[in-house]
């Protein structure tokens, strides 16, 4: 699976369990951390938990497992799969640190042929 392929089933899984306005952003010509992120907000903690739950249940019956996980408990929880870093955000904590903003000179992947 490529890094695009990986980062578009994460948007279809994170749509499917309701996550809200996704986005999916085109990081590689800005930075040597990822090639994307995969930008989501949820309803409440409770969401956003079973959002990332979600991510890491689906792409590890596929055999991907995340490098690494931070925020369990906070309003933002980071999946990192290395070439793909996955950003769960509440509302109040997506506006506050609007990643979108910070990486406005990246590109943002058209993904209306995933989400509803």
């Amino acid at each position: 699976m490529t890094e695009l392929e990986l980062a578009r089933e994460i948007v279809k899984v994170l749509d499917n369990k309701k996550g809200m306005d996704i986005k999916l952003i085109e990081i590689t010509e800005h930075s040597i951390v990822a090639d994307y992120f995969v930008i989501v907000s949820g309803t409440s903690n409770t969401h956003v938990k079973a959002l990332a739950d979600e991510v890491e249940y689906e792409l590890s019956q596929k055999g991907t497992e995340p490098a690494h996980i931070e925020g369990r408990a906070t309003g933002w929880i980071l999946l990192d799969y290395s070439s793909v870093l996955v950003h769960v955000f509440t509302g109040e904590a997506r506006e506050y640190y609007n990643l979108e903003r910070l990486w406005q000179d990246a590109r943002t992947i058209d993904i209306s042929d995933i989400v509803e």
